[in-house]
């Protein structure tokens, strides 16, 4: 098993898409990037403990490589947006990947690279950020599996 953490605004389009993907084993939403005491949801959309809203993915490598979940992340919110996706708007709504090594780290460098030549978004600037991964909070209960328990469409768009 392997993990990825990505942040692509609100958490229940981020963690509904990654669901859909054979080989995820799991998705959980949750909190990572800010000051590393526990936090809660009411104190991260205020904006001020520095955390952006993530969806922690645990998968089988043998199934899904990690250039595929990079290829979700950057098909499923617009990584030209600063710290706004759709109405969300905070720096905890960031586009940012958490790296856990060295190798996910170079992958997800290449992968932006890739995505920038490849003139999808034009001249506007790609500003998701690549950073190492921090403690992982994971969001209330209520937040887990939240489109499909309140049967609600997904609030991201493909890209």
């Amino acid at each position: 098993m392997a993990v990825a953490t990505f942040g692509a605004g609100c958490f229940w389009g981020v963690e509904y898409f990654f669901r859909q993907v054979d080989g995820v084993i799991n998705a959980t939403s949750g909190y990572m990037g800010g000051d590393n005491k526990a936090t809660t949801y009411k104190e991260v959309k205020t904006g001020e403990t520095g955390h952006a809203e993530v969806v922690q993915v645990e998968y089988d490598p043998a199934k899904v490589s990690y250039d595929d979940l990079l290829q979700i992340f950057w098909k499923n919110h617009n990584p030209t947006s600063l710290n706004k996706q759709g109405a969300d708007m905070g720096t905890q709504y960031r586009s940012v990947v958490f790296f856990h090594d060295k190798t996910q780290k170079a992958e997800a460098e290449a992968s932006k690279l890739a995505l920038m030549k490849s003139g999808k978004w034009g001249a506007r600037q790609i500003v998701t950020e690549i950073v190492p991964a921090q403690q992982f909070h994971r969001a209330e209960d209520y937040h887990q599996d939240y489109i499909q328990k309140n049967n609600l469409p997904s609030c991201h768009i493909e890209y």
